[in-house]
């Protein structure tokens, strides 16, 4: 087709852009739910316990998939915290949840679920021993847990240890978040509980430090004296550690020792809870899928630009914001070499080079509203463009590009703010012209888990960058809960 007819026929395509997938032919099925994630590899301030543990220490577009129900919400992580009486198990859960700043972090401690005496096993307490596995209201922690892996909010007992009885008014109400974690010394001793965890930390401290700081918390906050609080140590606490705490051990996945003064451990911690927190299931499926690591303000961005009271300019600001988060979380999976460079105080330094041999395809219309941020990112980049205009109801597609006369030798960043129905027929149109399938990076905004699929099957070896995996596809075959027809809000032709 002649230059200026494409042109023509691109200047007119100011069609809605159609948000989802348009099922016809293919029809896949969606894979397996993975297994729990494996083991946090050792790194190397860290030793590996005999038990396993880590000791710490320092085809058309309109290819179709089979459409289910959307998936549930994603389940919360959940964190298990073990360990023997002040062994500093709430220390090391309040440090793990200061660095998870960024995320929804809720503490439930099953001293809450503490049963409550009776009068007469009040009246002889220092006879009731609270550190044996009977002592705590175990299928009522498993409800509670429960709810909270299903995302819904629930109300926790408060327990009050100086008259060893629950509030029977009070509750601390605790909300759905992305991490959990569940301490207590006998975490580790029901299977079920354990079966609950994603990850089981112990935490190890030496017997003598933690009897110290027993006799101070009970003297202190707990309003018992030195006496009493030894004479059950030894009748009741230490045996318990011996038969019931410590053998746990073998179940933990990380061994901190020295608690709470174990920063090295602690961020070794955190770092593998944020990765696991940034890898969507599909990631686990499909190595080639890339998601930006959540944060509270590309949440509070996706908040706002999903909001369809929105006004114009503020969705086209922060689908900005993303859009460039996104393009350059897509560049760092370009290839590099070394480069070493003089700096102004005379000093060398060893860095890397980007790569030279680059372009940027828009989808028309849609795509080109990642354009911008494309080019202030890289400097003079040469941008084709594709279009893929749908005649009639027979599901037939016409697809007119100008590209780069020399894209088969480029590494190409193919964009559409949504993987819908022109992702397959755009890839499809760039390997026809000699671009190699490793060679693409198809950056979007929102992804469904189907169109995720139908490209991962059919071109396993392109990249997908994107913000966020929704939950899937509605009857009407539309992201959900999307963006609505992402080009009308965004170039403001919606009225």
């Amino acid at each position: 087709m002649p230059e200026k007819a494409v042109d023509d026929v691109m200047e007119a395509a100011v069609g809605a852009h159609f948000s989802g997938l348009r099922l016809e032919a293919l029809r896949l099925s969606s894979p397996s739910s993975p297994s729990s994630p494996s083991s946090a590899r050792a790194s190397p301030a860290a030793a590996t316990h005999s038990n396993g543990a880590v000791y710490a220490n320092g085809t058309a577009a309109a290819a179709a998939v089979e459409l289910a129900s959307p998936p549930a919400a994603r389940q919360p992580f959940v964190i298990g915290v073990s360990g023997g009486t002040a062994s500093g198990k709430t220390t090391v859960c309040d440090m793990i949840i200061q660095q998870l700043h960024d995320h929804r972090v809720v503490l439930v401690n099953q001293d809450s679920f503490y049963r409550g005496l009776t009068a007469e096993e009040s009246a002889r307490a220092q006879d009731y021993n609270f550190d044996h596995p009977d002592a705590f209201d175990t299928e009522q922690l498993l409800e509670c847990m429960g709810q909270l892996k299903r995302a819904q909010p629930v109300n926790v007992p408060i327990y009050d240890f100086k008259k060893h009885r629950r509030c029977s008014e009070s509750f601390r109400k605790v909300n759905a978040s992305d991490v959990i974690i569940l301490e207590g010394i006998l975490v580790f001793h029901d299977q079920r509980v354990r079966n609950l965890m994603d990850m089981k930390i112990f935490v190890d401290t030496d017997a003598d430090i933690r009897l110290a700081r027993r006799i101070r918390r009970d003297t202190v906050e707990r309003g018992r004296d030195i006496s009493s609080v030894l004479d059950q140590y030894g009748r009741f606490v230490k045996p318990a550690f011996d038969d019931f705490v410590l053998p746990s051990k073998k179940y933990a996945d990380v061994i901190i020792p020295r608690g709470g003064d174990n920063h090295v451990a602690v961020d070794l911690i955190v770092e593998h809870i944020r990765t696991k927190l940034g890898q969507h299931d599909l990631c686990k499926i499909y190595p080639n899928v890339h998601v930006v690591q959540s944060t509270f303000q590309i949440r509070g961005m996706h908040t706002l630009i999903r909001d369809r009271d929105i006004t114009t300019p503020d969705f086209v600001f922060y689908s900005d914001r993303l859009i460039r988060l996104v393009v350059e979380h897509g560049l760092g999976h370009l290839p590099f070499t070394e480069k070493q460079v003089i700096t102004p105080t005379g000093s060398v330094y060893m860095g890397v080079d980007f790569c030279k041999k680059l372009c940027g395809v828009s989808i028309v219309r849609s795509g080109e509203s990642m354009e911008n941020a494309l080019r202030a990112c890289c400097k003079g980049i040469k941008i084709g463009k594709i279009l893929i205009h749908r005649v009639g109801d027979n599901g037939q597609q016409l697809v007119y590009h100008k590209l780069p006369m020399d894209i088969a030798e480029r590494h190409v960043l193919l964009m559409d703010p949504v993987l819908g129905n022109s992702a397959n027929q755009a890839i499809d149109l760039l390997i026809r012209k000699g671009v190699p399938e490793d060679r693409i990076i198809f950056l979007n905004l929102i992804s469904a888990p189907e169109g995720i699929q139908c490209v991962c099957k059919r071109f396993p070896l392109v990249k997908i960058v994107t913000s966020e995996i929704d939950y899937g596809l509605n009857e009407e075959f539309r992201v959900i809960p999307g963006l609505g027809e992402y080009g009308d809000r965004y170039f403001g032709t919606d009225n």
